[in-house]
């Protein structure tokens, strides 16, 4: 494994780890997290693909250029295609997998795609995310208080329970994603009001939509999904938490990826 950087067409520099070889699978994490998320799957995908595991802008070693606009991260992705040979297969979890159907419809030269969870909300399925998520994120990220907006993440955007979270304070992963809190606005103007998008119809690529089976709104919008895309299957590893083992996702992937 060996990282690299790419520069995006605002000029902003785009650093990726590259391991394995064969065809190419670029990796799409999402949240308060850089590629370190995924790095378990992609060190098992490496033993047959070429992995490009990447930061995306304000993250980890990525580069973060204003304004932010959520058509940059789109052409962050068709810079790393491009740097592939220009076409690769994507794989992107959760909020990750929103970005990367937006950039599918959007005309990223993607060849296949493959999503983790993507977190769509149907009307009825759960509570919904707060009207003014978005704007309480940008008050709290003004006011420097990169904790709390890891907590308004947590409980107004995944739906865990306030004691569940403050003891996550003390993880050790925690100072981390205090730094990168200030992309929970950006993935905000990603999934917009979480609602399935309409320009979905676009995305014409053989898309694998997977879940868990362990979260019910998650299965629903997983359903939904299907039907919406012109060209999907659903699969269900059954028993997995958001949090995917690297062990029951990768095989999957490698199949739908050969």
């Amino acid at each position: 494994m060996s990282l690299h950087t790419v520069v995006s067409k605002d000029g902003t520099q785009i650093a990726y780890d590259r391991s394995g070889s064969g065809p190419v699978i670029i990796m799409m994490a999402a949240g308060p997290t850089d590629r370190w998320a995924l790095a378990g799957i992609a060190e098992l995908l490496a033993k047959d693909f070429t992995v490009f595991n990447y930061d995306r802008r304000g993250r980890g070693d990525s580069g973060d250029t204003a304004p932010y606009a959520r058509e940059r991260e789109y052409e962050d992705l068709q810079a790393l295609i491009t740097e592939a040979g220009g076409n690769a297969g994507v794989y992107g979890s959760s909020g990750g997998a929103v970005l990367a159907l937006q950039a599918a419809a959007w005309g990223a030269d993607i060849g296949r795609l493959a999503l983790w969870e993507a977190p769509f909300i149907l009307e009825g399925s759960r509570p919904p995310v707060r009207a003014d998520y978005r704007q309480n994120l940008e008050k709290l990220l003004a006011e420097g208080r990169r904790g709390d907006m890891l907590d308004s993440f947590m409980i107004d955007a995944v739906g865990m329970p306030a004691e569940f979270v403050t003891p996550m304070h003390d993880l050790p992963m925690w100072p981390g994603m205090e730094r990168i809190a200030h992309t929970l606005v950006y993935d905000s103007i990603i999934t917009g009001d979480f609602s399935i998008p309409a320009e979905l119809h676009k995305v014409t690529v053989p898309t694998l939509v997977l879940e868990g089976g362990t979260t019910p709104w998650m299965t629903q919008a997983a359903k939904k999904l299907t039907q919406t895309l012109p060209d999907a299957r659903h699969t269900v590893l059954a028993g997995q938490t958001h949090d995917v083992q690297p062990a029951a996702i990768a095989p999957v992937l490698a199949e739908f990826f050969s």
